[in-house]
């Protein structure tokens, strides 16, 4: 972590306040994961009781913005679907500087960065995830296949939304924001080894420029993951859904 002196000392000073309605400071955002740029904001979570967050808002100044949060608010890990999940990603692999609750803050982040098998499930099925990206993936090679090209491009660069949700929510992860991708596969790595960062992003690349083969064999892995998936966890949910496609599945599977 390498900050400017001004956004350094202005951490320094709110990691050292001698105050007690404070929990813990937490360090988010580029700062820390290691890589901030000099247009990169400093933001630190300030975890206060709750008497003393009420009516707080984010302070902001030109060295660091502070972003009031209660115990109970980080606690409350927000869910596929609400309308807080989407800032999920931004608890995820932060920099814990301070923390008075003996663990809790701790432990709060840690569930922040992954998906119960129940939670997964549900968002691969009830979410939509899976179909989404079989569906797309299948357009994409469909239009490829009738030859529209511009469409088939369209229509890959969609799946890969889609493609990234289902790929990490596999392995029990909350999908990072898209500047974050890059460094999240090689800081902390997925399982299967087509999804590591050498293989995964040069893939993603040529999904996005339209290549048939590209589309093929992200879905190889997917659908083979998936019923690994299912075998892990009990049941056949994940195959029923992609079997449900039937004969579409041959201009995926390359027949």
């Amino acid at each position: 972590m390498t900050l400017n002196a001004a956004a350094q000392a202005a951490l320094d000073e709110i990691v050292a306040r001698d105050d007690p309605s404070i929990l813990g400071i937490v360090l988010t955002g580029s700062a820390a994961r290691g890589i901030p740029t000099e247009h990169s904001d400093v933001d630190v979570f300030v975890v206060l009781t709750d008497d003393a967050a009420e009516g707080r808002t984010t302070s902001h100044s030109a060295a660091i913005d502070e972003i009031p949060q209660t115990l109970a608010d980080l606690e409350d890990v927000p869910l596929w679907g609400g309308d807080e999940y989407g800032y999920r990603w931004g608890y995820c692999y932060t920099t814990l500087l301070r923390d008075e609750t003996g663990g809790r803050i701790r432990e709060a982040l840690r569930r922040m960065e992954s998906h119960t098998p129940a939670e997964a499930r549900r968002m691969l099925l009830h979410g939509d995830q899976l179909d989404g990206y079989v569906n797309m993936a299948y357009r994409a090679l469909k239009s490829d296949r009738d030859g529209r090209r511009l469409e088939s491009r369209l229509d890959a660069a969609e799946s890969v939304h889609w493609w990234l949700d289902v790929v990490f929510t596999l392995e029990g992860r909350v999908r990072p924001y898209n500047k974050y991708l890059a460094w999240a596969l090689r800081e902390h790595p997925l399982s299967v080894p087509e999804w590591s960062a050498e293989r995964l992003l040069p893939q993603v690349e040529a999904v996005l420029d339209g290549a048939a083969d590209a589309v093929r064999a992200a879905y190889a892995v997917v659908e083979r993951e998936c019923l690994a998936w299912d075998e892990r966890h009990g049941g056949h949910d994940l195959h029923e859904l992609i079997e449900g496609w039937g004969d579409e599945l041959a201009l995926l599977r390359g027949g």
